[in-house]
């Protein structure tokens, strides 16, 4: 008797440390972090201290089994040459920068990583069920709902600014992020307003979007076709645009344009006799329309910003150029970072200068051009008192290939790529459930590959997250005693846990 209610004891406590992990992923720059992990690094999440927990009790008991992922292994290789580039970088004699040694950004750049890996491992290992597998959305979906609903307090504010209104908000964000807000865009829980957007994509609209593709639900409530995935959905549409983040918004809206053209199920009744697809004009009509909705409240807020609508004022002027557009947009400064980082895996192709090292050669690779005209990099290379934050590559793979080379490169991918294969094997599932899983991964990676134009970061947990969903459907979809899923048309099944299921 008492074995059991130990039992029992420990497997509420895991669910609560997982659902408590979930709903604090929108929280990136927590304030009150020890230095011991990381409390003088610009990312700070929250869900660390949930995932502590979870890593002794949960996570490494399901690392012993035999039964694992394959793409682990890809991973696991991946780990070996970031870390192995990383020490071998400490025999090159680098000089600080900044105060910063190269032993410390190394400690750091592999601290992070093994941070991103337990995020993956968590999500991935920790669903053993299609169950688990709805309670780990469900959950996901409050947390952002939650970053939401206070990104909604914020926009308020840039609708009908009032100084009492905003002294509230700052005192709350000082409570959950280390940046103070700022008068004219949505920060959310996180850091800087882009951070907040690439949330929204990379956690909400893959598994939003494919649900209302599909006319899925993770919750038992339902009206005809209104489901809680709509409301979230027409939510983030209008929310996003207040976030004013140029990429973010791009994002958005290539996203939706792909999602719905590639991924709507096909419609027998709409395919004319004697033809196996549907009318591509239809297609392509429908996927408009939807666009300009999406496109509208992105148009009407935008007015509001005078340097956000460069991005449709600049096709009014004459002799426009893609470079010019990018030019006009302020991404210049991202341009260089990126050349920067491309010229460092050139003069280090095999393995690269090490995580986080490439701070230490940016000055060394910037590409040939006034960089005067660029006044943010300007900035970062001029020695400044008080300044101690490393400049970044701001491209995720190209901060690959720079600090672990072609070697690093090519694991990274392999991994990747069989995160696309399992994607692309749920998605051809006869079966209601897992086409959804499918399509909705299948979103997420179109997501991931823009967003990775604009982040570098390891240890922020939207890339492992949505790596990490990939991996544990795929499991739970292949394990040979998982009966087949039944999704009756008018009336979802019972979301509620079964009595004996373990997590």
């Amino acid at each position: 008797m008492i074995k059991d209610g130990l039992r029992a004891a420990t497997r509420f406590t895991i669910r609560a440390a997982w659902a408590a992990m979930l709903v604090a992923l929108p929280v990136t720059s927590f304030p009150f972090f020890p230095k011991a992990i990381g409390g003088e690094a610009l990312v700070r999440p929250l869900s660390l201290y949930p995932l502590i927990f979870l890593f002794p009790f949960a996570i490494l008991p399901r690392l012993v089994r035999k039964s694992l992922p394959k793409n682990l292994l890809a991973l696991f290789f991946f780990v070996l040459v970031a870390v192995g580039a990383s020490f071998l970088s400490l025999l090159r004699g680098i000089e600080p920068a900044l105060g910063i040694s190269v032993d410390a950004r190394v400690l750091r750049g592999v601290f992070t990583l093994g941070i991103g890996c337990a995020f993956f491992l968590a999500i991935g290992l920790l669903p053993e069920t299609i169950d688990d597998l709805r309670f780990t959305l469900r959950w996901i979906y409050a947390g952002i709902s939650i970053a939401m609903v206070w990104g909604m307090f914020q926009a308020f504010y840039i609708l009908s600014p009032n100084p009492d209104y905003f002294s509230f908000l700052e005192k709350v964000q000082n409570r959950i992020s280390t940046r103070r807000l700022r008068t004219d865009r949505i920060s959310g829980m996180t850091y800087e307003p882009h951070w907040f957007a690439e949330q929204i994509i990379l956690l909400l609209l893959p598994y939003a979007l494919a649900a209302v593709i599909n006319d899925y639900t993770v919750f038992r409530w339902r009206w005809r076709r209104l489901t809680v995935e709509w409301l979230l959905l027409c939510a983030a549409v209008g929310l996003l645009p207040f976030t004013f983040s140029r990429a973010g918004l791009m994002n958005l809206v290539i996203v939706f344009f792909l999602s719905i053209l590639l991924f709507r199920p096909k419609n027998p009744a709409t395919i004319p006799v004697g033809r196996k697809h549907p009318h591509l004009l239809r297609r392509l009509v429908e996927v408009s329309l939807i666009l300009m909705l999406v496109a509208t409240p992105i148009y009407l807020i935008g007015t509001r910003n005078a340097f956000f609508a460069r991005i449709w004022a600049y096709w009014k002027n004459s002799n426009t150029t893609l470079a010019g557009y990018l030019t006009y947009l302020g991404f210049d400064a991202r341009l260089v970072y990126a050349q920067a980082a491309f010229n460092t895996y050139l003069a280090y192709p095999v393995l690269g200068v090490g995580l986080g090292n490439y701070a230490f050669y940016f000055e060394e690779m910037l590409p040939y051009r006034p960089i005067a005209e660029v006044p943010e990099v300007l900035f970062m290379i001029t020695p400044e008192m008080g300044r101690d934050r490393l400049i970044t590559a701001k491209n995720f793979f190209l901060r690959i290939l720079a600090e672990t080379g072609i070697m690093g490169g090519i694991t990274f991918g392999v991994f990747l790529l069989a995160d696309l294969g399992y994607a692309v094997y749920l998605w051809l599932s006869p079966e209601k459930e897992w086409k959804y899983w499918g399509s909705a991964s299948l979103c997420g990676l179109i997501a991931f590959a823009l967003c990775a134009l604009t982040f570098d970061s390891f240890v922020i947990p939207n890339m492992w997250v949505l790596l990490g969903l990939i991996t544990a459907a795929t499991r739970i979809s292949t394990r040979a005693e998982q009966p087949k899923i039944k999704i009756p048309e008018s009336d979802y099944e019972s979301t509620l846990e079964p009595a004996g299921r373990t997590l």
